[in-house]
């Protein structure tokens, strides 16, 4: 035997190779050779895995065709089995090449054939110095080893379930319960095998089980494990199992969250539908039923908000999940689980109350008189003096959580008789919250020449371009950003409820794409324009099918 143990990294054909050789160590030389080698097979093994946990697996099996043969060998090697960690490895890997959407029968074979390695490697342990007679007794009770171990595993996952489940009572604890340290190392025991099907009744067992102890008895590994296998969609759990993951462990809350985000932000917005589907597939409203995840979630998508000074994009994620949640909120609500201060404790609860109203609970004869009152609310708790920076941006980040009722600011300024005033106010702050009172008096100024200008422009039947850039002209200093951002809400509103706007708005949308940077800010308040009217069940049939058209021209 070749006594060199110097072999290069991850050289899947020299460990084959000595696999072959190996065989099921059955000469004395053989083992001899097995065991100079296993502690650098073992770091293989290791570097192996640290590498497929990062790919799927049908490009770990094209970047490495040799690895199936060389794991299936190593698995019914009890030398390598039995020395320190590489069971656990060899489970580890195995998992990773499981195909959790298995596509066409190839991956269902290589599924079936990886579930009877791993049912091996879970029994060898107590059968490994007996294997003719278990052999011999498997086959008197008329299965296959395959069929044997398969059975095997989902009576460990029984028999474990039964255990956890038998010392809980509704939730509680009764006498006699499992220690604590056993729990742990069911957890444990769990880590490779997440992603294998008959695992989840267990992993859903231990995620409910709270047990007698003030402090967390399951792995953090098991709980981090579980959350990624989640959020990859490589599992599927119960709501009430994700629920508890999350309240037991906040990281795997806040990776779920930023999850989201990464998810959300990383694509082309086309809908809000689509940005609500995978919100709700997140579980994310659901679960900040509970105050304590909400308080938590909003956090981290207030500091999303303030780190990308408010992008559209991120805006319109935030405000969605609000949506969703006010949903969930009513609902659970019937059932007075929670008062409105747990989720809102530090802002002022009329404001938090009036917010919290949908557009579509009220006539919409009613909308700017309740706007107003909102306006005059947030005015009153921004020009308070002893208002702070810190208070400022809650404020701001509570209203713009609720922007749904700011684009409707917006839409009634144009298209309802109301005082101006107090809604373009409240679309001033919304726009630039940190200004000075003296920079928002100069803002109102501004917005308001604006709002005159296209006022006079509203009811014309025939529009330019350049008639409607005089109203932008109009104002004194376009440069600043919240003036920006003021001038296309009022702008794109104009153009989507006027008559003489509909006639010009391809062609004022494209001058604006062309001569700014605004493309993002105009698609979000389209999408989200054409979300309000399809769930408020407004009859707007033309102005749906302008901003279809517009969205269309802006995806080109």
């Amino acid at each position: 035997m070749a006594q060199d143990t110097t072999v290069p990294t991850l050289d899947f054909k020299y460990w084959l190779d000595k696999a072959v050789e190996w065989g099921q160590a059955t000469t004395l030389e053989t083992q001899k050779d097995v065991c100079l080698h296993l502690p650098q097979l073992q770091e293989f093994l290791q570097q192996t895995y640290e590498t497929l946990k990062h790919m799927n697996s049908i490009v770990a099996i094209q970047q490495f065709p040799l690895i199936g043969q060389l794991l299936g060998r190593l698995c019914w090697n009890p030398f390598v089995i039995g020395y320190d960690e590489s069971q656990k490895t060899l489970m580890w890997c195995l998992c990773c090449l499981y195909s959790s959407e298995p596509q066409n029968p190839v991956e269902l074979k290589a599924n079936s054939w990886i579930r009877s390695l791993l049912c091996h490697l879970l029994s060898s342990s107590k059968w490994e110095s007996n294997e003719a007679e278990t052999s011999t007794f498997i086959s008197a009770l008329g299965y296959t080893s395959a069929d044997y171990y398969c059975h095997l595993v989902e009576n460990i996952v029984s028999s474990l379930v039964t255990e956890l489940r038998g010392n809980q009572f509704n939730g509680l604890t009764v006498q006699g319960s499992v220690p604590a340290s056993r729990v742990n190392a069911v957890s444990l025991f769990c880590l490779p095998l997440i992603t294998l099907p008959d695992i989840t009744p267990l992993l859903e067992t231990l995620l409910l089980y709270h047990g007698g102890s003030s402090k967390e008895i399951l792995s953090s590994q098991f709980l981090e494990a579980v959350n990624d296998a989640f959020l990859k969609k490589k599992i599927s759990l119960s709501e009430s199992a994700v629920f508890s993951l999350w309240l037991r462990h906040l990281p795997s809350l806040e990776n779920a969250t930023l999850h989201v985000l990464d998810q959300l932000v990383s694509i082309q917005m086309n809908s809000l539908e689509e940005v609500a589907s995978v919100i709700k597939d997140s579980f994310l409203p659901r679960a900040a039923s509970h105050p304590a995840i909400f308080r938590i979630v909003n956090e981290i998508f207030k500091n999303a908000l303030l780190e990308t000074d408010g992008t559209p994009e991120v805006m319109t994620i935030i405000q969605v999940f609000t949506q969703l949640f006010v949903q969930v909120l009513q609902n659970e609500n019937k059932q007075h689980k929670f008062p409105l201060k747990a989720y809102f404790p530090h802002h002022y609860q009329p404001l938090v109350v009036a917010l919290l109203r949908r557009p579509f609970e009220l006539p919409a004869t009613c909308w700017s008189q309740h706007l107003t009152h909102i306006s005059n609310m947030v005015k009153a708790l921004v020009e308070d003096t002893n208002v702070s920076s810190y208070d400022l941006s809650e404020i701001w980040f509570l209203v713009a959580c609720f922007g749904e009722w700011l684009d409707i600011a917006a839409e009634q300024l144009l298209k309802a008789a109301v005082e101006p005033d107090a809604l373009l106010w409240l679309l001033a702050f919304y726009c630039c919250p940190q200004t000075k009172n003296l920079q928002r008096i100069q803002t109102m100024a501004e917005a308001r020449a604006v709002y005159n200008h296209l006022m006079m422009l509203f009811n014309a039947t025939t529009l330019s371009v350049r008639d409607l850039q005089a109203a932008v002209n109009s104002i004194t200093d376009t440069e600043q950003c919240y003036t920006q951002h003021l001038t296309t809400h009022l702008l794109a509103n104009f153009l989507l409820f006027s008559s003489g706007g509909h006639m010009i708005a391809q062609e004022f949308i494209s001058h604006i794409t062309e001569t700014t940077d605004r493309s993002k800010e105009v698609r979000s308040l389209l999408i989200r324009t054409a979300y309000r009217i399809n769930q408020n069940g407004e009859e707007n049939q033309k102005t749906v099918k302008l901003v279809n058209e517009l969205l269309q021209k802006l995806n080109v």
